[in-house]
């Protein structure tokens, strides 16, 4: 009966609790607890530690949706499926030195988290999989810091050639900011040069059918027109001929050429 008194025994210290909005930060970690209380009366609550534990399940109703630290390190996590995706201000999360295998359960859990940036996974059994840190910071990119290690552009890179194969495909089709169209496929090439087998008149009709061919087969090119004009600076007044007021000053033209 002892036992059971201290498996079930609140692991909240409620003589130093004076007041719920009083707890900014809570220290629950090395405290042997198999589960998480309930901590969702504490609104102003913004860090958790819970590491070094025995908890297997996280509850949904735990947390306050304001949290911004979590440490659930070295425990004994299962899942963390539909428990912690309405912390969307969460900022730290560490969750390495758990049993959780699923890797694709647990990213789509913190999706919603645009705010994290420091993240811990290692030591979990999805951790094996050769494309583990690619996927995390393909599909969570706001993640700077993951396994205690600094997250590189040149990484991010590398995850969205793997992960989005489809889009990069289109990436790699634009240039200068516009869509470069790839090069017409199934046109016939027209070979002029022929053998010299046969006569000289069989000889020319190829050639000459051959030439027609890739006349029709040419676009038509639309013809420019080159348009420029002269001014004829001999027949602009001066300053002397306004003063004189001479009437026999020759007059100004211009000469426009068009070219085509």
């Amino acid at each position: 009966m002892e036992i059971y008194k201290q498996d079930n025994e609140d692991p909240l210290p409620k003589r130093v609790i004076q007041r719920d909005t009083d707890v900014t930060h809570l220290h629950l970690a090395r405290r042997g607890l198999t589960y998480i209380p309930d901590l969702s009366r504490f609104s102003m609550l913004r860090c958790v530690w819970l590491n070094n534990n025995k908890i297997r399940e996280v509850s949904r109703a735990s947390f306050n949706c304001c949290l911004t630290e979590l440490y659930l390190q070295n425990n004994d996590i299962l899942s963390i499926s539909g428990a912690l995706r309405h912390l969307t201000c969460l900022q730290v999360l560490l969750l390495s030195n758990n049993q959780m295998k699923c890797l694709e359960e647990t990213v789509s859990e913190l999706k919603n988290m645009q705010d994290l940036h420091t993240l811990s996974l290692y030591l979990n059994p999805f951790t094996q999989d050769p494309e583990y840190r690619q996927y995390v910071l393909h599909h969570l990119p706001s993640v700077k810091f993951l396994d205690r290690k600094e997250v590189k552009q040149e990484e991010r890179r590398r995850a969205f050639k793997l992960f989005s194969v489809e889009r990069q495909r289109v990436l790699d089709t634009i240039a200068f900011g516009r869509r470069a169209l790839p090069p017409p496929t199934g046109r016939r090439v027209t070979n002029s040069i022929t053998k010299p087998l046969g006569d000289h008149g069989s000889r020319k009709r190829c050639i000459e059918s051959s030439s027609h061919s890739d006349e029709r087969e040419k676009p038509s090119v639309p013809k420019s027109i080159i348009q420029f004009s002269i001014m004829n600076w001999t027949g602009t007044s001066t300053s002397q001929w306004n003063h004189l007021d001479d009437s026999s000053k020759p007059a100004s033209g211009i000469l426009t050429v068009k070219l085509r």
